[in-house]
């Protein structure tokens, strides 16, 4: 978001994204690939260098906002395609956000359509900062043990997947392809 703000100028500020994205053109196919600096987890490859693919003359600032959005449930999903990989998870696993990206309805829901799983969002969506409190808590003793502060956690939405089947394969396919064309070596 912060590259479709400073390097692009297509918004002002990032919550501005979700509007932009909304009147994108369902019929164009567009990806985004982040690699700015390179392809983390599960690609690995520090030297793969970001692209926009897909574009056509009806393409323009929506379809890449929509793009961007919809790179987090891309890459969210090779993640977690790697994890079950090494390690196998139940079926009915459940993703739980949190983050700055999560107060995305579009983002979360895409998130969840191309998991095909349940994603859930929390009331208090910033834990990472909830999270250091709570253990500088624990260490002074005004905090509860692991379980307590576990059962303090509250669902605010859960988006459940509304894609079909061949929908999320085709789009996954084409996300596949995107992400071939800006490796530096063959997969």
């Amino acid at each position: 978001m912060q590259w479709l703000r400073d390097g692009l100028h297509f918004i002002k500020q990032a919550a501005e994204v979700n509007a932009l994205a909304q009147k994108a053109d369902p019929a164009e196919q567009v990806y985004l690939v982040p690699a700015f600096v390179g392809l983390g987890a599960p690609y690995w490859d520090a030297d793969a260098r970001g692209a926009i693919v897909g574009l056509t003359h009806n393409s323009g600032p929506a379809e890449i906002a929509q793009a961007a959005l919809e790179a987090v449930g891309y890459q969210t999903r090779g993640l977690l395609e790697a994890m079950r990989a090494d390690w196998p998870v139940a079926a009915d696993t459940v993703l739980r956000v949190d983050g700055g990206m999560t107060v995305s309805d579009i983002t979360m829901q895409f998130l969840a359509d191309m998991l095909g799983a349940p994603v859930d969002r929390p009331v208090v969506m910033e834990t990472t900062a909830l999270g250091a409190a709570y253990l500088a808590g624990l260490k002074a003793g005004v905090c509860p043990d692991p379980a307590g502060f576990s059962a303090t956690w509250r669902l605010e939405h859960r988006f459940q997947p509304a894609m079909d089947a061949p929908t999320r394969a085709r789009k996954w396919a084409g996300w596949q392809a995107a992400i071939e064309r800006v490796r530096s070596k063959p997969m």
